[in-house]
This record gives C-alpha cells, sequence and structure tokens, in this order.
C-alpha cells in the first residue's frame, strides 16, 4: 500500500509541474530514441547482409587456384633475396583442377560432399532477334551448380541426365531475358530456340527452363534495367565442347547437413596438397562463407552497438537532469518534508518516495523513448529498402537502464530529504 501511495504522490507531483517534468523527460526520451532506432537500423541491415551472404551459400565451401608467396633464396655469404619474377604468372592448363582431381575428393569424402558446382563459362554475350536484345553471360553449369547458387525456376524444368551427358545445347535462361525477348511471356520463351552472339561466334540454345533473376543487394550498379546482363546456362558438357577446356581455376562444394564447413575447408585443401606440391606459381585455397557471414555479422554488430553506446551518452545526460530537478524539488518541499517527520514518517519512507518519484519519470520517459525510437527506426529502415528488425533486446535494456536511472541519479536526493532535521524543515521558509 505504501508503495502505490509513494506512486499516486510522484504522479500529483508531476502533475503540478508538467512542463517541467517533460522536460527532465527530454533526456532520457533522446537517449532510450536514439539507441532503440540505432539498433533496429544496424539489426536490419545486419539481417539484410546475413541473408544476401546466406542466399549465395552460407555452408558452400568455394575452392580456388590461389598463387604462391614469392620465394626467397639465400646464398652462400647469407644474403636473403626474393626470387626474379616476370609479373603476374599466367594460368597454365597444367596447373587448373582436373575432373579427375574433383573426383578423387568426391571419393574420399563421399559422406561430407552434398554436390559439387562447377562452372565453365563460354563469354559474354546478347540473345539478338530483330531489335530485341538481351545481354547475357553464357556458362556452362553442372546439376550443383543450380544447388549451391539456390537458383529458383519460375517455369520449365531443369537439365535431364541425357542433356547433360551428351552436352546438348539447351538452355535455362533468366525471367529477365524473358522480358526483353518475349514480352513476359514464359510459355512462348519455353518454346523457344534463341540466337546466341558471343564475340564473332553464334550459338543455337533451345529454351528449357527459366529462372528468377535476384539482384544482389550488396551490389551497386548504375546500369539500366533493360541492359542488366544475366546468366544463360547451358549443360556443362556443352560449355566444355565450346571452349576446348576439361579443367577448372575454380568450384564449389555443397557440404552435406550437419557438416562443419570451416573444418572441411580446411581438410579440402589438405587433399590439394600433394597435387600442388611440385607447382611452384600455384596451391589451392579453400574457403567457407559462413565464416565471412559470420565476420560480417559481428563486425555489423560491433559498429552498431559502438554508435549505441555513443547515443546512450544521452541518458546519463538525462539522468544527470533528473538528480537536479528531484533537488530542486526537495528544496521546494522542505516543510512538507518537515510536517511528514514531525508526524512520526520514518527515513525510509521519506526515502522511498523521492526514489519512486524519479523512477516514475524516467519509467514514463522510456516508454515515450521506445514508442519514438521504435517508429523511427522502422522508418529509416524502409527508407534504406530494407525490411525493420527491431531490437527487443535493446527496448527491453533501454527500459531497466531508464529505471536503473532513476534509481541511481534519484536516490541522492532522496536520501538528502530523509536526512533533513525535522525542526530546520519546518522553519524554512
Amino acid at each position: 500500500m505504501m508503495f502505490l501511495e509513494n506512486v499516486r504522490l510522484a504522479f500529483s507531483s508531476l502533475l503540478a509541474n508538467k512542463m517541467r517534468a517533460l522536460l527532465t523527460m527530454l533526456g532520457i526520451i533522446i537517449g532510450i530514441a536514439s539507441v532503440i532506432a540505432i539498433m533496429t537500423v544496424g539489426n536490419s541491415l545486419t539481417e539484410q547482409v546475413t541473408d544476401s551472404m546466406s542466399s549465395l551459400g552460407a555452408n558452400n565451401i568455394n575452392v580456388y587456384l590461389q598463387p604462391k608467396e614469392t620465394e626467397t633464396e639465400i646464398t652462400e655469404e647469407g644474403y636473403i633475396f626474393e626470387a626474379p619474377s616476370d609479373g603476374q604468372v599466367s594460368v597454365q592448363d597444367t596447373d587448373l583442377i582436373s575432373t579427375e582431381m574433383i573426383k578423387n575428393l568426391c571419393d574420399t569424402y563421399p559422406d561430407d560432399i552434398y554436390a559439387i558446382s562447377a562452372t565453365n563459362s563460354v563469354g559474354q554475350g546478347q540473345i539478338l532477334d530483330g531489335r530485341k536484345y538481351a545481354n547475357v553471360s553464357l556458362t556452362g553449369a553442372s546439376t550443383g551448380e543450380f544447388i549451391a547458387s539456390n537458383i529458383k525456376l519460375e517455369d520449365g524444368r531443369f537439365f535431364s541426365e541425357a542433356e547433360m551427358d551428351k552436352g546438348l545445347l539447351v538452355g535455362i535462361c533468366s525471367d529477365k531475358t524473358v522480358n526483353n525477348m518475349f514480352d513476359g511471356d514464359i510459355k512462348k520463351a519455353l518454346e523457344s530456340t534463341v540466337n546466341v552472339y558471343v564475340g564473332d561466334k553464334f550459338y543455337q540454345v533451345a529454351i528449357v527452363g527459366v529462372y528468377k533473376y535476384e539482384r544482389n543487394n550488396m551490389m551497386f550498379s548504375l546500369t539500366a534495367e533493360k541492359d542488366i546482363s544475366t546468366t544463360l546456362y547451358i549443360p556443362l558438357k556443352a560449355a566444355k565442347e565450346l571452349t576446348h577446356s576439361e579443367s577448372y581455376s575454380n568450384f564449389t562444394i555443397v557440404t552435406a547437413a550437419g557438416v562443419d564447413a570451416d573444418q572441411f575447408a580446411k581438410n579440402v585443401e589438405g587433399f590439394f596438397k600433394p597435387y600442388y606440391r611440385n607447382n611452384r606459381n600455384f596451391s589451392v585455397a579453400a574457403f567457407s562463407l559462413a565464416s565471412v557471414v559470420e565476420t560480417m555479422s559481428t563486425m555489423m554488430g560491433s559498429i552498431t552497438k559502438a554508435i549505441a553506446i555513443v547515443a546512450g551518452i544521452a541518458l546519463l545526460v538525462g539522468g544527470i537532469g533528473v538528480m537536479n530537478i528531484m533537488l530542486v524539488s526537495i528544496t521546494e518541499r522542505t516543510r512538507e518534508i518537515g510536517t511528514r517527520k514531525a508526524l512520526g514518517a520514518p527515513n525510509s519512507s521519506i526515502r522511498m518516495q523521492f526514489i519512486v518519484e524519479a523512477v516514475v519519470i524516467c519509467i514514463i520517459g522510456g516508454i515515450i523513448g521506445i514508442i519514438i525510437g521504435v517508429t523511427a527506426g522502422v522508418l529509416l529502415a524502409n527508407a534504406l529498402g530494407t525490411p525493420a528488425v527491431p531490437s527487443i533486446f535493446s527496448i527491453v535494456l533501454s527500459l531497466s537502464f531508464s529505471m536503473a536511472i532513476g534509481v541511481f541519479f534519484g536516490y541522492y536526493p532522496a536520501n538528502k530529504a530523509a536526512r533533513m532535521d525535522p525542526i530546520e524543515a519546518l522553519r524554512y521558509e
């Protein structure tokens, strides 16, 4: 009952001095609103980056040729110097990762590998039909490429085993290509054969599938929508026959469920070491996108927290304002305090009354700050083109912190009031 009475007295005091109470809360409101808005925008951007990276295959392992570090030689006199270099070393066919190596890798780790994504680029080109055109990258792809890149079909189908084995010139194009060449009519596209020009060469590709093109939100481009280049996939064997290439400079491993991608990437590097032990220029490196996603999320989180801490300084300023107003309030109510003490009110009761008043000020300011902060965070996130992800943790933490500020900055004035001499207080004019 005493606590509820103190709350009632606190509200009565605030209503009696509305403008002063609002100005007192202003520091708390600004501090909490700033922290929550920043955390909301930070979480939204982090979520977007994580989703963008994950859509590329967070558990995929990219395997690629990597130039070896410049070797050093030591002369008989003890001088150390770098071996002469003619500049960037070009990749020879003997340096590339062979199909046999990849097959041996799959045989060595059959339970850890779900699929292998290998591609072979025929080149950048255009699909032309009269005045209509679509920019494309003609690329041969294994079945695993569609799994690794999370390709989603709008209509049609993926390549059949027969088409893959025979290397038939069938293709899977993007919906952007369909919009440019067939005015968005997917059914018409699936019944068509398109003319693809790559450099001075010409290919006829029968469309069997249409996938949904998804722009990478992490990449900025000034290219007009109509001129965006998308991938036109053909069977890997068909691309190999067109380019006369059987080896790869890179490929992607889709790991099986439950496999630690970071650890398996190290296993893959170890597997290729014997193959490249005598290669002076190149080795094979492997890394998991999971580690990249984790690094990006950690970095974004750290930046958000650092900015939120700076914004949180406003909370301390607000707390000092609460202490200042409480000291003024105690001075104004000296006779009231003296009267209560003369009537037998214990020090703890006086102390609690003013602590509760300070906490009420901070809680009301905190609630208003939360409403403003969430609203501002959602508006800013939407303005940046990301789905808003309000931080429940920051909301709870901010409200708890505002209560703690009320207790911390309200204790000194409350204790000062509790220790007043009732006789001196009653004399106060």
